[in-house]
């Protein structure tokens, strides 16, 4: 017999708590293979892909595009059970009639095949169908598990959980979850691979630590669609918008921020970079320059490379640089994070920069590359502004910001002349360290900027 699964809007992690559908990618009456993409939605973090963890005849659709929704409100439900016996129906030439859930298929599955409308599910307002007479809805056996021969669905909502397990070669069906009713977190998964001397490979890496998901409340909720009084115009807080406001004023709560900053002769560093340029190959930006100086810059001092453990009242500190850069798009300010940026060179910096913006431009960053910083680069400078006295990317401890590079009078070996001047200001969480840490790494970037070569002493 087949069985309807319900799949409901999973949580995409980052304290994410709801999501609205852009485009839905199957229709009511469509075969789905096991992990597919059903659906796009848009966080108030990035453009993500929904796959369906169940194989089957999609039943119905709940929302239609444009709507917003709850972590945990359905989202589709599909028909799963027995492969129809030979002359139910004509599926097996179809392709997606042979996949069996789990094990896949050499042909792509059809993403169109129609099955007729009969009657409405229960349970909420969505498009649902039935077969034909005698024809069970599923085309294949089994359930949502990682080999597709269990009895019954993992306890897994997570797409990105599922993700992990699967690009690390772990059996879903062989871990008991410590969530809700035996529910499998991204935290059983990676202590599985821990305990078998793995690696979390292909998922993004973890939180500094466990982050409240920020709600709004019913009160505020029901702003959304306040009556604009005559000479208003009233925007809502939500999506991106939403998620830097709670963001920064997030920051603003719980950091005791303090702000330094230097005038800094970059005349040095933009003929470096220029020089490199004309050596031939891949050209290389400015803000890779810079990200290189910040990287051995946090080496020198460890401390602003941590975050603040408020419960524990504990500062902890990070061993890898994931290193965060302001930019701004046409969906609103986002962070993207450079992933082990200590470890990487000013060619790779400069292509992870430039692949990382434009995802954020055409809006398909992921969560994943959202999240996770432990150091942010600000180069406001792009704006034509000198200084700025940035809000910390809770719950960093530290950003450092740029400014435009001018000509101005300077005074160089003893003459007035016209170089090439940078304002540049660190941000610093004062529970984590004190002035003179913040000025020496700040001294230091500045150092590096009007005399390159000693960075190489870092090298």
């Amino acid at each position: 017999m087949a069985q309807v699964l319900e799949f409901k809007l999973p949580d995409l992690g980052e304290g994410l708590t709801e999501a609205e559908i852009v485009r839905w990618l199957v229709e009511v009456g469509d075969v789905v293979a096991i992990d597919q993409p059903v659906v796009e939605v848009e966080t108030a973090k990035a453009m993500v892909e929904v796959p369906c963890p169940y194989g089957g005849v999609v039943t119905a659709r709940f929302g239609e595009e444009g709507t917003e929704l709850p972590v945990g409100a359905p989202l589709i439900t599909v028909a799963v059970g027995e492969r129809p016996a030979s002359g139910a129906g004509d599926t097996a030439s179809e392709g997606s009639g042979n996949v069996l859930v789990g094990y896949g298929t050499s042909e792509a599955p059809a993403r169109r095949r129609r099955v007729r409308q009969e009657r409405p599910v229960s349970g909420g307002s969505a498009t649902a169908v039935t077969t034909r007479e005698g024809e069970p809805p599923a085309l294949a056996n089994g359930q949502a598990g990682a080999s597709g021969t269990d009895d019954g669905p993992v306890p897994v909502i997570s797409p990105l959980v599922r993700r992990l397990a699967r690009q690390n070669g772990l059996d879903l069906r062989e871990l008991t979850g410590s969530g809700p009713d035996g529910l499998i977190l991204r935290a059983d998964v990676e202590y599985a691979l821990r305990a078998a001397g793995q690696g979390a490979t292909a998922a993004p890496a973890a939180e500094p630590h466990p982050r409240v998901p920020q709600a709004p409340s019913p009160a505020l909720a029901s702003r959304y669609s306040a009556a604009a009084a005559p000479g208003e115009i009233r925007t809502p807080l939500k999506g991106i918008r939403g998620a830097v406001a709670d963001k920064l004023a997030r920051s603003r709560r719980e950091i005791p921020d303090a702000t330094c900053w230097v005038d800094t002769d970059a005349t040095e560093l933009m003929r470096a970079r220029a020089a490199m340029n004309a050596a031939g190959g891949p050209k290389i930006s400015l803000l890779a320059l810079l990200a290189r100086i910040c990287t051995a810059a946090l080496a020198r001092f460890p401390e602003l490379n941590s975050t603040v453990d408020a419960e524990a009242r504990e500062v902890v500190r990070f061993d890898h640089v994931h290193l965060g850069f302001a930019a701004q798009t046409d969906r609103g300010l986002v962070v993207p994070v450079v992933r082990d940026a200590h470890a990487r060179d000013a060619e790779s910096l400069t292509a992870e920069f430039a692949r990382l913006t434009e995802a954020g431009r055409t809006g398909t960053l992921t969560p994943g590359e959202l999240t996770g910083g432990t150091f942010t680069l600000n180069n406001y400078g792009v704006f034509g502004v000198d200084g700025s006295t940035p809000i910390i990317n809770h719950p960093e401890a530290a950003m450092l910001g740029v400014g435009r590079i001018v000509p101005k009078p300077w005074v160089h070996e003893g003459e007035l002349a016209v170089r090439q001047v940078v304002q540049l200001s660190l941000t610093f969480d004062h529970r984590v360290c004190d002035g003179g840490v913040a000025g020496g790494f700040l001294r230091y970037v500045a150092d590096c900027v009007e005399q390159p070569a000693v960075l190489l002493r870092t090298l």
